[in-house]
């Protein structure tokens, strides 16, 4: 194929997969707690990362990890403890890491505009060999927490003061999600792009959840349409020479809309399927559902 024969594409191709993989993966629990939103904030916080990467002149991706996870740190700890106000030191939070990474990038001495639009709406171009073994190692340390950890993390989003008292450590995986969710955008912004990294980590496991009714088959969907709507946007904007963080938004909703679409008729048939199942069991009421704790529903 034409276009794997150019190295920036193979690049991109890779960064797209890592990003497909990675950000429903966390975008699960996120929007399990209600909190879809998180990912544009930390976006905002990462961009006074991307620009200290230009004025220090080292590698944007890890400046971006550093300042992201301090981010979100303060994010998880205004959170738990400024319920009453933590809307406000939030918003100041966000205006403040977008206000400091424009003010920062423009003293940079090889900033720019070009620089700046790259990282807040993605570029095939800007996936640079420097950056794609750091993308690839914190893509696998995210896949390892939130694979690994996934019932543990499950139980906190659902409800955390069951899971403190069933023995969690309530406060440290709370810390680890904001953690693991910086990490992920820092991973996602050379495609996706800093101002749209929030609705892939939440679009996909929306879409998935139109028709999938347990946790587990959620996340797996969520994560397949990430990738496949990471590559194709990709490619699309290759050839049509669009930003790739767009053409991967406006994919993702196309696909929200199609398992949409797909909902109504496959509810029916689950209704159908279960009143059979009744009638031929002779029974005129619903049996109790059996689900563990895993299979539960994650419908926000």
């Amino acid at each position: 194929m034409e276009i794997l024969s150019y190295p920036f594409m193979d690049r991109a191709l890779l960064a797209a997969l890592l990003i497909g993989l990675t950000a429903p993966a966390v975008g699960i629990f996120l929007v399990q707690r209600r909190q879809a939103i998180m990912g544009d904030g930390i976006g905002h916080v990462a961009l006074t990362g991307v620009a200290l990467g230009f004025l220090l002149q080292v590698s944007p991706v890890w400046t971006a990890v550093l300042v992201a996870v301090l981010g979100s740190v303060a994010m998880e700890l205004i959170r738990s403890y400024a319920r009453t106000r933590g809307d406000i030191a939030l918003a100041m939070l966000f205006y403040g890491g977008m206000s400091g990474g424009v003010m920062i990038i423009y003293l940079a001495p090889n900033g720019s505009n070009a620089n700046l639009t790259a990282y807040l709406f993605g570029s095939i171009l800007s996936v640079s060999p420097q950056d794609l073994w750091p993308m690839a190692a914190l893509a696998v340390f995210v896949l390892l927490v939130t694979l690994g950890l996934r019932r543990q993390l499950f139980a906190v989003c659902q409800d955390e003061e069951f899971a403190r008292v069933g023995g969690l450590p309530v406060r440290a995986l709370n810390l680890l999600l904001a953690v693991t969710a910086a990490v992920t955008v820092t991973v996602a912004m050379r495609i996706v792009g800093l101002l749209l990294v929030s609705a892939l980590l939440v679009i996909p496991v929306a879409a998935a959840q139109q028709v999938t009714r347990g946790f587990a088959w959620t996340m797996a969907l969520a994560m397949g349409i990430g990738v496949t709507v990471s590559l194709s946007g990709t490619v699309f904007s290759y050839y049509v020479d669009v930003p790739p963080g767009a053409s991967i938004v406006l994919a993702s909703m196309a696909v929200f809309l199609l398992m949409t679409g797909a909902a109504a008729p496959l509810a029916a048939r689950r209704t159908r399927r279960a009143a059979a199942a009744r009638e031929h069991c002779g029974l005129d009421v619903a049996l109790p559902a059996q689900q563990t704790t895993e299979e539960a529903p994650v419908r926000a």
